[in-house]
């Protein structure tokens, strides 16, 4: 008999919520098979068994809270061929020996399974293609889920289900917590992730003294150049040159000026990095997330946006990894791609910096005394806790910003 147990996951994570299962009571698996995935606060992972066996019992069920070291399913090295591991059978009713059938024994029900029953195969295909499991047909006469049923099911239009709406009249605590509305409202439980994130975002207002300072970035040059150079850069570089690596170079060179603003604090001291890894908010299905730019400061203006490029990806598909997420001293947080003209960016804590990208917009500047001009401008703001950073320190860096941005040829030399 082998346990499963749930594997360490990070130094800061202890816990994750069961999310599904990927074997069922009875599969058979190989030493480094996924069987279960787990969302944790920051990303989904799957565990990997470290035994070969077959599937005899499951502790936990999806919703369950684990902790590192839980024991959460059992697998037996060996099972009789043709045996289906022990399943505990419904207790009988007491029938009178007279109406009991003599040819035929009664048949004890089986419980039914908690989730469909499908190989591991099955189960992986599925999650790759977004397939719920309960509306695959098998064609297997045991009724287990096969590969080429999932495939099957890719060809046959499923009409979409109606999202079910509680109403108050017939949810006690919809109706206690709006006693004079009878209308249809949906309760949808938090994810992990994004009570995580909530709760973060409450702790970072109650303990930093963060404020925000606001400036504005004439952004002709930085689209000249882009727009004069951008076709033989992706012809060299295989990848498109966009905004987020100016701004990160900016951030790097600003970070070198002001070294506070890429620091932080441990008890009662500063920990000022004398390394570069900027963190590039990104707004994935489960949340935002704030995967991380490794040695900015050492990377090509294409070095940056292939790793952006790259990590946005991750994020959609949401396969980042603990390790894509952690270490950041320094965000950019861009606004700007939904339309935010001006925010006021909150703090990824322990990080005392964060930078906030907004829309660009043709505004009338004046260019001197005499001389209006529509240009494209756009508002950038700096939140920073003032704990470390004085207002002089925090207006200047964006000032600095500002000047490297209007003038970007410059930022080559920071490189």
């Amino acid at each position: 008999m082998f346990e499963i147990k749930v594997p360490d996951l990070a130094e800061s994570i202890t816990e994750g919520t069961i999310l599904e299962w990927l074997v069922t009571i009875g599969d058979k698996v190989t030493k480094g098979d996924s069987v279960v995935e787990l969302e944790t606060d920051k990303v989904n992972l799957e565990v990997n068994t470290e035994y070969t066996g077959v599937v005899t019992k499951v502790l936990k069920e999806p919703g369950d809270t684990v902790e590192v070291g839980d024991v959460i399913a059992i697998l037996e090295d060996k099972v009789a061929e043709g045996e289906a591991p022990a399943v505990p059978a419904a207790p009988e009713k007491s029938v009178p020996e007279a109406v009991q059938p003599a040819s035929t024994p009664p048949t004890p029900e089986l419980p039914k399974a908690a989730q469909p029953i499908a190989s591991p195969s099955a189960r992986k295909l599925a999650r790759e293609l977004g397939i719920d499991l309960t509306q695959v047909v098998s064609s297997d006469p045991l009724g287990r889920i096969r590969p080429h049923d999932v495939k099957a099911h890719t060809q046959t239009p499923v009409a979409k289900e109606e999202p079910k709406l509680e109403k108050t009249g017939s949810n006690p605590a919809a109706k206690q917590a709006y006693p004079e509305i009878n209308k249809p409202m949906e309760r949808i439980k938090m994810s992990r992730r994004r009570q995580t994130i909530a709760k973060r975002l409450v702790e970072v207002q109650h303990t930093a003294a963060m404020l925000t300072t606001f400036n504005e970035v004439d952004m002709t040059a930085v689209m000249d150049l882009r727009k004069k150079r951008k076709d033989a850069f992706f012809e060299k570089h295989d990848v498109r040159l966009g905004f987020m690596s100016f701004f990160t170079k900016a951030v790097v060179a600003a970070l070198k000026k002001y070294p506070l603003l890429n620091a932080e604090i441990q008890g009662d001291e500063l920990v000022v990095k004398k390394f570069y890894d900027i963190g590039i908010a990104v707004a994935a299905p489960e949340g935002l997330v704030v995967p991380v730019v490794r040695d900015a400061n050492q990377k090509s203006f294409a070095e940056i946006e292939r790793d952006i490029s790259n990590l946005g990806k991750k994020a959609r598909d949401n396969a980042l990894s603990l390790k894509d997420l952690q270490g950041g001293t320094f965000t950019i947080t861009n606004g700007g791609v939904f339309g935010s003209l001006m925010s006021t960016p909150i703090l990824n804590a322990p990080q005392v910096g964060i930078l906030g990208m907004h829309k660009i917009q043709t505004r009338p500047i004046a260019i001197d005394h005499d001389r209006i001009e529509n240009r494209p401008m756009m508002y950038i703001a700096l939140s920073y806790d003032h704990r470390i950073v004085d207002g002089k320190e925090a207006v200047s860096f964006l000032a600095t910003i500002k000047e490297l941005l209007e003038d970007p040829e410059s930022l080559l030399l920071e490189g």
